[in-house]
């Protein structure tokens, strides 16, 4: 299968621009890409770390329905070590976007993860951060939520005619 059809299938709709598969799940698709700063129509694009996985999508989707983006901003404020490495890591991402962008010239994307300049504005992003290997507590945390990611079918198959979301796939119980 092919991995933008994939994360088309997996995120509900076409990608908008290419993605570097940088984690994978143990049934071998999709889990994170990496997104260029800008997407295929020349917008600029904050987020370089794109989670596809629609068991992480959905975990992640309950905990912030239930405050769990205000929760982890109360803990960066609160909390002096979280909030540093937090800090660190919005540092981190806007420059390694920024390194990738170089000198280009008009719009750019700003921020650091998932775009926020300070804070946190989404945990999908933080996740995808984490889990692409970086140091970042509101990822770190979340994924203490919503892992093992342990589908036992494939969220995703070919059918033939093309790759569709699998009629089989539930959430593990």
């Amino acid at each position: 299968m092919n991995d933008r059809e994939v994360m088309a299938v997996q995120i509900g709709r076409p990608l908008r621009s290419p993605g570097e598969v940088v984690v994978r799940c143990h049934l071998d698709l999709p889990v994170v890409s990496r997104v260029p700063p800008f997407l295929e129509d020349g917008t600029p694009f904050p987020t370089t770390y794109w989670l596809s996985c629609p068991l992480a999508m959905r975990r992640i989707g309950r905990i912030e329905s239930t405050g769990g983006v205000a929760e982890m901003e109360q803990r960066a404020v609160a909390a002096g070590e979280f909030g540093r490495r937090l800090t660190a890591a919005h540092a981190r991402y806007a420059a390694e976007r920024d390194a990738i962008v170089g000198t280009a010239t008009g719009p750019r994307p700003t921020g650091g993860v998932g775009g926020a300049r300070t804070g946190v504005k989404c945990l999908h992003a933080h996740y995808a951060d984490s889990a692409a290997g970086h140091d970042n507590p509101v990822g770190e945390e979340t994924a203490r939520r919503i892992e093992p990611l342990d589908c036992t079918v494939p969220c995703v198959v070919d059918a033939g005619s093309g790759v569709v979301l699998n009629p089989a796939w539930q959430e593990p119980g």
